[in-house]
């Protein structure tokens, strides 16, 4: 069976041993580091830090490839939004114009804007495979619990831990309707026009979304039954206890953004100019 897209897959790693909170919290300082800095030296130490960290978790890169192909393709739009409708960005921010090649009228390709753009990207390379790790390596009911530990409610956490959860079934059944769609005749590969593809795949959508809904319907009942909500806290099955491995990794990473930090903004400016 294929793997399911965002779902929790399980591994034997040093990334997996650790805590759901450890995780979070983790990926909370590494996400803050991120979009804080723009100095390039950073955002590279990052991003080869996260290849690393994804190696280490033995998590392959097939089994996530779905949404890495999405977010890259967002990547792509959103650079040429920003030159769209902001060609000058780079020279705005880096002071200097070292044009390559003119378009017409204020469009025209810099250094410094092409630079800019690099950095933008290194961001999302940086927190994207950390940010994955962090879904694919971390059960839904330990990231409730994680959740609940640092303060957030219970209903809250579990309404997410029930999103999770619920992402592989949709795809199951996406899947199942899909394969009954075409056994009946309808035709959703490439040989059909994009138009009648899109008709056809109405006949997936709405049974796909009426199922969805009864599940909805009953998992509802099946918690208001069990008095869900009822008090103000709750314990959790899956929550772990921190061990000493938590409270190092921890360290490690609240060390690397106050690093960050001082490297970014020593100069009162957190972008790095090489122009100068």
């Amino acid at each position: 069976m294929a793997v399911e897209m965002l779902s929790y897959i399980e591994r034997k790693s040093p990334v997996h041993e650790l805590t759901g909170v450890t995780k979070l919290l983790c990926f909370i300082i590494w996400s803050t580091a991120a979009m804080l800095t723009y100095d390039t030296r950073i955002l590279l130490f990052l991003f080869i830090l996260s290849i690393v960290i994804f190696i280490v978790s033995k998590i392959k890169v097939k089994e996530i490839s779905f949404i890495l192909i999405f977010i890259l393709i967002f990547l792509l739009l959103n650079n040429i939004a920003i030159y769209l409708f902001s060609p000058q960005e780079g020279v705005k921010i880096y002071g200097t114009s070292h044009i390559l090649f003119e378009i017409v009228g204020r469009y025209n390709v810099t250094i410094e804007q092409i630079f800019y753009q690099l950095n933008i990207t290194l961001k999302y390379f940086t927190v994207t495979p950390v940010a994955l790790l962090f879904i694919v390596t971390t059960h839904p009911s330990e990231f409730a619990a994680s959740l609940n530990k640092i303060g957030v409610s219970y209903r809250i956490s579990y309404a997410v831990a029930l999103a999770l959860r619920y992402i592989p079934d949709v795809q199951r059944d996406f899947r199942n309707i899909a394969l009954a769609q075409q056994a009946r005749g309808v035709d959703l590969s490439s040989k059909e026009k994009l138009s009648k593809r899109i008709k056809n795949a109405a006949s997936i959508m709405i049974p796909l979304i009426l199922s969805s809904l009864d599940k909805i319907e009953t998992i509802s009942n099946a918690m208001e039954l069990r008095g869900f909500g009822k008090n103000k806290e709750r314990t959790w099955y899956s929550a772990r206890l921190f061990q000493s491995k938590d409270y190092i990794i921890l360290a490690v990473f609240v060390l690397m953004l106050v690093g960050t930090l001082v490297i970014t903004f020593h100069d009162g400016n957190r972008f790095y100019n090489p122009f100068l």
